[in-house]
């Protein structure tokens, strides 16, 4: 389940009336809680390590930059807080795959490969353009869209600055426009928990 930073402490509050005090234990990425009745929550932090108390953590205000990739586009924008301070769009055609048989069929595979590598060239410049120059001030990246896209346009050698800072999980959506990019934000400040009941 998630829940957003705001109402983080109101899910802990409740969690502990429900279940009876608990303890803590966290590290750099996970806080864990357990109740007097023995249930367990497992709360992933958001933008590790984890500095701080977990409610304020939670809160602060990041610069973060966010790339969202399918085989039809991408956008990439930087948000500082809840601001969207830059972003671009590249959409490119690829088309589906074919049920076809025979040469038929492999030629328009060449040609979708082809659509694949030129449209994957296109959103690395994108990242190029929009997310390197800023790498520097950036305190996180987040990533969204196709895992096999996504990883094939971070390994562009330009694009070496901003992996290490790629974190968090794969956010999910539709195919990389600019209202799904500035609907992003929320998505990448959710606070992911893991709740065990007793046996």
């Amino acid at each position: 389940m998630t829940t957003s930073p705001e109402r983080l402490q109101r899910w802990l509050d409740g969690f502990a009336s429900r279940h009876g005090p608990v303890v803590r234990v966290a590290d750099e990425h996970v806080v864990r809680l357990t109740a007097e009745d023995g249930s367990v929550a497992e709360v992933e932090v958001p933008f590790p390590p984890l500095t701080g108390g977990l409610v304020e953590h939670v809160l602060r205000d990041r610069r973060v930059g966010v790339l969202l990739v399918r085989l039809g586009g991408s956008a990439c924008g930087v948000f500082d807080g809840p601001q969207l301070v830059g972003s671009k769009v590249t959409t490119r055609q690829v088309h589906g795959r074919s049920a076809a048989g025979g040469q038929s069929q492999q030629r328009f595979a060449r040609r979708r490969e082809g659509q694949v590598r030129v449209a994957l060239a296109a959103f690395a410049d994108t990242a190029a353009k929009v997310l390197v120059p800023v790498a520097p001030t950036l305190d996180a990246v987040v990533v969204g869209g196709e895992r096999t896209a996504v990883d094939a346009v971070l390994a562009d050698r330009r694009l070496a600055a901003l992996r290490p800072l790629v974190t968090g999980r794969l956010l999910d959506g539709p195919d990389p426009r600019q209202r799904v990019l500035e609907a992003s934000y929320e998505q990448l400040r959710a606070v992911w928990i893991r709740v065990a009941d007793p046996a």
